[in-house]
């Protein structure tokens, strides 16, 4: 590949790397597993045996509130014969039982029982435990990490809470998810979010809210951020700053007066992908009129990017598409994104 390491000559990612069973593998591989994965909301986990299932690449989650208040995370996968220790969310659990056999855990992950194996011999329970996975609360939310060589999580968040301060994120409180399954790759619908360059053909009634002259994207090591200040945000943003931050790989922080929106974006398939969206507000004399006026402008942003990301998708797929030049005053993001791909890539032999 490419390296495309100059802005002002750079060339997009080749379409065979958004199609295939090959390409999905690859991702999972060399870049969902290998970075740190938004699982929950601390509100989820706020009391001792609060739990959570998750799934990041291959490997089943389980992210549980110790009784000493500290938050861990394992392999939702019992050392006996894989068997579930969770099914679902929970609360307040006292041990975490297999689904499959019985065997029990304390929240700590240590084995406490296995039912009827006093017959095997050498078989010591208290060397028996579930391998830690790194585990990181930060602004309310909690993130997961299942390769220990991925970077620490203040390296890949870092300046994030300075750039937007005073908002405190952690005080914005949950509210619901939506969620859209998208016939694009994962990949589509980050580049589709990393650049404002298609605000004024794909959403007029966005591009009303934001200031797209003085729209800007800022770089950092492994996230960038577009800003623009508001313009005519009426009752649903008022006066103020939009901030909307990527994160490697695939998680946005869509940050705006009195708002916080999550975005989470998970590979279904090479060409299905899956968008979780998570809202979080302040609790203040405008809040319900924020609410109101927010759900139905965001559902008519998003659905205006899945008909663009699935028509993509269909330009990617037809063999006729050659990786275009990107434009640098606008796609910058999409540059940085796609470099910290072909790193990724190179990293695990992928290609």
């Amino acid at each position: 590949m490419e390296s495309n390491t100059v802005l002002a000559r750079a060339i997009a990612l080749p379409a065979l790397y958004y199609a295939g069973d090959a390409a999905l593998r690859r991702d999972q591989r060399a870049v969902i597993a290998r970075s740190w994965q938004l699982v929950a909301h601390q509100g989820l986990l706020a009391e001792p045996g609060d739990h959570v299932v998750e799934q990041v690449g291959d490997v089943p989650v389980l992210v549980v509130r110790g009784a000493d208040g500290v938050l861990r995370a394992f392999p939702n996968v019992c050392r006996h014969r894989a068997g579930p220790l969770a099914f679902c969310n929970g609360k307040g659990a006292r041990a975490l039982h297999c689904k499959y056999h019985g065997w029990s855990y304390g929240l700590d992950g240590q084995l406490k029982s296995a039912p009827e194996m006093q017959g095997a011999e050498d078989f010591d329970v208290k060397a028996i435990r579930l391998p830690p996975l790194r585990v990181h609360e930060w602004q309310g939310l909690v993130f997961v990490a299942i390769d220990p060589e991925t970077p620490p999580f203040d390296e890949v968040y870092a300046g994030i809470a300075e750039r937007i301060a005073p908002i405190d994120l952690s005080a914005m409180r949950f509210l619901r998810r939506e969620q859209y399954d998208i016939a694009c790759n994962w990949k589509v619908y980050v580049d589709n979010f990393l650049e404002g360059y298609h605000l004024p053909h794909v959403h007029p009634g966005l591009s009303k809210v934001l200031d797209y002259r003085a729209y800007d994207t800022e770089l950092g090591a492994w996230h960038s951020l577009q800003h623009s200040p508001i313009r005519d945000g009426g009752a649903m943003y008022g006066d103020g700053d939009a901030f909307y931050y990527f994160v490697y790989p695939n998680v946005m922080l869509n940050i705006m007066p009195g708002r916080l929106q999550t975005n989470r974006i998970l590979p279904l398939g090479p060409d299905r992908c899956r968008v979780e969206f998570d809202y979080y507000y302040v609790e203040d004399e405008q809040a319900q009129a924020r609410i109101a006026a927010d759900r139905d402008f965001s559902h008519e942003v998003q659905e205006e990017d899945i008909g663009i990301c699935e028509a993509v998708q269909k330009g990617l797929a037809s063999g006729t598409y050659e990786a275009g030049r990107l434009c640098p005053k606008r796609e910058s993001g999409v540059w940085h994104f796609q470099n910290l791909l072909r790193a990724a890539y190179a990293a695990a032999g992928a290609g």
